[in-house]
């Protein structure tokens, strides 16, 4: 190392880095815990971030159509199945991360109406600064809590809502009830499409109590409520996400059955009778006795 180089610090280095175009490594303090965006060597222009070390969000800015996380591409796989090809859609977005979900539809369905709307709002200006929206796009971003944001909408304004709203690794009590499955059913027109990103394990608690309510809120009628999740997950041998999905007028499970079955971590499509099996006598959860989702095992989302 040079004279020069030795006399400078970190933070010098990082700027002259940003200078010479070179990736580098962010970290914020945000209203949910600290933040990285850290560069992946493998892509140039592809970005991981996370949250007190919980992967939250992987995007490729070069490439919106790259989705890193298999949870991310099930819920692609029912966004792909929500209209036929490049048909636009008006789609409500709870949780924003990175943007992912809404840079990949921008892409894929031209002239879509997307807001998004996350309430850690020093979150959001992170994204904003260092992964910059594409002009254009049809993307509104707002800073606010994700049931205020259900009850303040018009009814019936989305075709698909999209929830994966964490709090740190859990989903919040608030988002877990009875209440919160009417608000997201009153939003969509009477075609849309509710999907959501959950986590457990068996024996199943929290996931079985979502099943429970949103088969009140969306009817019991088969193909009206999926779940897509990896074989090894339902199985109860490791905790991980699973998708759930729901639509008044009918889900395509067997197209979404072989496109999670074609993915790179193939994955189960259980509806109908399975799905029934699974839900047992779960009841949903009423605001009086709503709780967040379950902690994590240690380690069972980290990153160095």
């Amino acid at each position: 190392m040079d004279k020069a180089a030795q006399g400078r610090t970190a933070d010098d280095r990082t700027a002259d880095d940003r200078a010479a175009g070179e990736p580098v490594p962010v970290r914020r303090t945000v209203d949910q815990g600290t933040a990285r965006l850290l560069p992946d060597v493998d892509r140039p222009r592809a970005w991981l971030l996370t949250v007190d070390d919980a992967p939250q969000s992987y995007v490729d800015l070069g490439d919106p159509a790259h989705l890193e996380f298999e949870y991310v591409r099930r819920i692609a796989h029912v966004l792909d199945c929500a209209a036929a090809p490049d048909t636009p859609l008006d789609v409500l977005h709870l949780g924003g991360g990175a943007m992912t979900l809404p840079r990949y539809l921008a892409a894929a369905r031209p002239g879509s109406r997307q807001e998004v709307v996350d309430a850690d709002r020093a979150l959001l200006g992170l994204v904003a600064e260092h992964l910059p929206l594409p002009p254009g796009g049809g993307i509104v971003v707002r800073a606010e809590d994700a049931l205020t944001a259900l009850r303040g909408r018009p009814p019936a304004a989305a075709d698909v809502l999209v929830a994966d709203v964490f709090g740190g690794s859990r989903v919040p009590a608030h988002l877990t009830t009875l209440a919160y499955a009417r608000a997201a059913a009153r939003a969509l027109r009477p075609g849309g499409v509710y999907v959501a990103n959950l986590a457990d394990a068996a024996p199943f608690g929290f996931l079985r109590s979502q099943l429970a309510g949103f088969r009140t809120v969306f009817g019991e009628d088969p193909g009206r409520l999926c779940l897509i999740a990896e074989p090894a997950v339902l199985r109860g041998r490791r905790f991980g996400n699973t998708v759930l999905a729901a639509s008044r007028a009918g889900l395509p499970v067997e197209r979404l059955a072989r496109l999670a079955a074609g993915d790179p971590f193939p994955a189960r499509v259980v509806h109908g009778a399975a799905l029934e099996r699974l839900t047992g006598n779960a009841r949903p959860v009423q605001e009086s006795e709503a709780a967040a989702s379950p902690e994590p095992p240690e380690g069972s989302f980290t990153v160095g």
